[in-house]
């Protein structure tokens, strides 16, 4: 099955301080990414994410998930996203998990970025859980999500060296490089049309789609 955005407006929703998304606003701006970020929208008013897109002129927009039902609030991404016709949600560092009503509503059409080499690590302290284990590598990967925990179809990865040196904070902050690199690289091979997707496989077809 072909992975094809209707266009290249994409949606941009964070929680927090909203580096990736910064990474990617960057891009866009100096047409590394050939995309269009019709709108950044936050579940937290303060976030300093929310204020650096409304900083470069986009249309940064807060909408509540506090005691109202998941539900509820996809609804309300939804219309937000579909009134600004977004092709393609980007979730950078967007702290909630999705109802049925956001998936169905952009099926295979939303991306996010996770500090790990998927499908090791999933969920929170991910770097601890990395130098918990020994493991030699980490990394970080962008996937397709669906209705599992982090456990949607790989589109791309990179990997960084776990050093015995290492805390959690300074291996966060080596991934966080690789983040920044993949994650526009990545959105722009799903824009392109040029995935196809089979079963859990992400295979990138060359030339035009």
């Amino acid at each position: 099955m072909r992975i094809r955005p209707p266009n290249r407006r994409i949606g941009i929703l964070l929680s927090g301080r909203g580096s990736n998304f910064e990474a990617i606003a960057e891009n866009v701006a100096t047409r590394s990414l050939d995309a269009e970020i019709a709108i950044v929208i936050s579940n937290v008013e303060s976030a300093p994410g929310l204020a650096r897109a409304r900083e470069r002129g986009l249309n940064g927009v807060f909408i509540p998930s506090q005691e109202k039902p998941r539900e509820a609030f996809d609804w309300d991404v939804v219309s937000a996203l579909n009134a600004h016709e977004v092709g393609l949600v980007v979730l950078a560092g967007f702290m909630r998990i999705f109802s049925p009503i956001m998936l169905q509503a952009y099926p295979n059409l939303i991306l996010n970025i996770h500090p790990s080499l998927l499908p090791a690590f999933p969920g929170r302290d991910v770097q601890q859980q990395a130098l918990d284990h020994g493991v030699k590598f980490s990394g970080c990967t962008v996937h397709i999500v669906n209705e599992q925990l982090d456990g949607g179809p790989i589109v791309m990865q990179a990997t960084v060296p776990v050093m015995d040196s290492d805390t959690a904070d300074t291996l966060a902050a080596r991934i966080l490089v690789q983040e920044h690199r993949i994650f526009s690289q990545a959105i722009d091979l799903i824009l392109s049309g040029r995935c196809d997707l089979n079963g859990r496989k992400v295979r990138v077809t060359h030339g035009f789609p």
